[in-house]
């Protein structure tokens, strides 16, 4: 949830990711009382645009280093004990980060997603996640896309072996939050 896909004025706003905004912080919140990380990651590009690659064909300059194009959104900024990957050079936040060394360094086994664009770098991250064999849930509530249809179609296809997809009280209820009980084995973590 990066100024430059959120923010309405930005030359590639995501349509409702301004809303997105208290559900996704709520949720974070919730996740760090019970004491799952939160991780945030951030694209971010050169201002010569030497690692923006074909991407340029398809999408104008964003998330440019220098700029608050790829400072988290107001109302989301991390907090102490959070943990920010930045220069993600692509859609997956996978490649090419220490996204990987940081979630198995803090044991995590099941990834709960939040965040923009739905159809994008979260479809991209959940199916490199899921191919480590994470267990990727999807918060339907807390993801948006660059449109209505591909919303749809984005979480249509990552239910199907991906990830679990659903809502931010069906996640709460089945990781346990506000609850002092959840198994050991499940270990969690909420990516934005």
């Amino acid at each position: 949830m990066q100024n430059d896909f959120v923010l309405p004025e930005a030359q590639i706003s995501t349509p409702g990711a301004m809303d997105l905004i208290p559900t996704i912080a709520a949720f974070a919140d919730a996740c760090r009382k019970r004491g799952f990380p939160v991780v945030y990651t951030r694209e971010m590009h050169r201002p010569g645009l030497e690692d923006f690659g074909i991407e340029g064909c398809f999408e104008p300059p964003h998330c440019l280093e220098g700029t608050a194009g790829p400072d988290i959104v107001a109302g989301l900024e991390p907090q102490p004990g959070d943990f920010v990957i930045s220069a993600k050079r692509r859609y997956d936040a996978f490649l090419g980060t220490e996204l990987d060394v940081v979630l198995r360094g803090l044991k995590v086994e099941n990834i709960i997603f939040a965040g923009v664009c739905t159809d994008i770098c979260v479809v991209n991250t959940v199916m490199t996640a899921r191919n480590h064999d994470y267990r990727c849930y999807v918060l339907r509530d807390a993801v948006d896309a660059t449109s209505p249809a591909r919303q749809d179609a984005a979480l249509l296809c990552l239910s199907h072996v991906f990830a679990r997809v659903g809502d931010t009280a069906e996640a709460a209820e089945l990781f346990g939050l506000g609850s002092k009980h959840v198994a050991a084995s499940r270990r969690v973590g909420l990516l934005s």
